[in-house]
């Protein structure tokens, strides 16, 4: 907030009129939100997993599913959100929901599901402990399990950095990095995020090799991200905070990261379940009965630049899909 205040302040010449310092305030406040949730670490516990990926059986065991990912797939602030004492039970610093995209697709398909997708994850954490009773996400695999999702790269990116560096203070700029935040992440000549998104590229490889080598006979598929902003158009300000430049920036931003992981997805042999395209006219600025993914200032029981109720269902029925294109029965 004090970088918000210093900037008013220092330009005598730009007036907001209470309507908009209001929905600037609680825009701004939104944006701090999503970065204190997803990047407050727990202190790290100790577990070592050495044994965990060590075979239960040496057959897969159909039906078996075993979900990884970060919070676009545990579902933060969507009820129920599961804790130590709930059935199943899970670290309440996860923000894991029970009507995530996983529980839906399990439901659906009559799978067993081990979920240990964890808000605030990194690839980092799906082969090391995230922090006090969260061990590495990929104990949870045995060589019998048959069905593994990873969705991951958002956070290695650094999405919630991103989208509060460019919120706009008007719909016309500036943002906390300078009137465009595309010119910020482009100075130079480099554009930071592409070289970044191939930098993610390569740590999602080694993470579905270290998959493959604890579930060698599993399907596996790489969930990609949902459409966050619209396609076209000058967006929704202040309920999404950009402008019509860093839209179309930040819309490059998530389908080339997509691409990636796609890429690597089929590099190593796995499979690819696009999320984008189903989402496209349910991003952040469509109604909110229909909407996939929320904007910033979000309804209640749902958390910011992120998937709600309506849109984890849709992307299990993508998945559903998904799984069926392949499955024997």
């Amino acid at each position: 907030m004090s970088i918000f205040r210093t900037w008013v302040a220092s330009r005598p010449d730009r007036h907001l009129s209470p309507r908009s310092a209001a929905m600037l305030g609680a825009t701004v406040i939104a944006l701090v939100a999503i970065g204190a949730a997803l990047t407050t670490s727990v202190s790290a516990g100790g577990s070592d997993g050495a044994d965990s990926h060590a075979s239960t059986a040496s057959a897969v065991v159909p039906r078996t599913y075993v979900a990884l990912g970060d919070s676009f797939t545990s579902g933060p602030a969507i009820p129920t959100q599961l804790g130590p004492t709930t059935s199943p039970s899970a670290p309440s610093a996860c923000q894991r929901s029970s009507e995530n995209y996983p529980t839906l697709t399990a439901q659906t398909l009559g799978l067993t599901l081990t979920d240990v997708s964890c808000g605030g994850a990194t690839t980092a954490d799906l082969t090391g402990s995230q922090g006090t009773g969260i061990p590495p996400q990929l104990d949870a695999l045995r060589r019998s399990t048959s069905l593994v999702t990873v969705g991951i790269g958002g956070n290695d990116l650094g999405f919630s950095t991103i989208a509060t560096s460019c919120a706009a203070y008007t719909p016309w700029g500036p943002t906390q990095v300078g009137w465009s935040c595309r010119a910020h992440y482009t100075s130079g000549g480099t554009d930071q995020l592409a070289a970044a998104a191939q930098q993610v590229g390569a740590k999602v490889a080694s993470v579905l090799r270290d998959v493959r080598e604890r579930a060698p006979h599993a399907r596996v598929l790489v969930i990609g991200y949902p459409d966050i902003v619209p396609q076209t158009g000058a967006g929704c300000w202040p309920s999404l905070p950009f402008t019509a430049d860093d839209l179309r920036y930040l819309r490059g931003v998530e389908t080339n990261l997509n691409q990636i992981l796609e890429s690597e997805a089929r590099a190593a042999g796995d499979g690819y379940v696009d999320m984008a395209t189903p989402s496209a006219l349910h991003d952040a600025c469509s109604p909110v009965a229909s909407r996939w993914v929320e904007p910033v200032l979000h309804p209640a029981g749902s958390f910011p630049l992120h998937p709600g109720a309506i849109g984890m269902a849709g992307m299990a029925g993508v998945l559903v899909g998904a799984v069926r294109s392949e499955d024997p029965r």
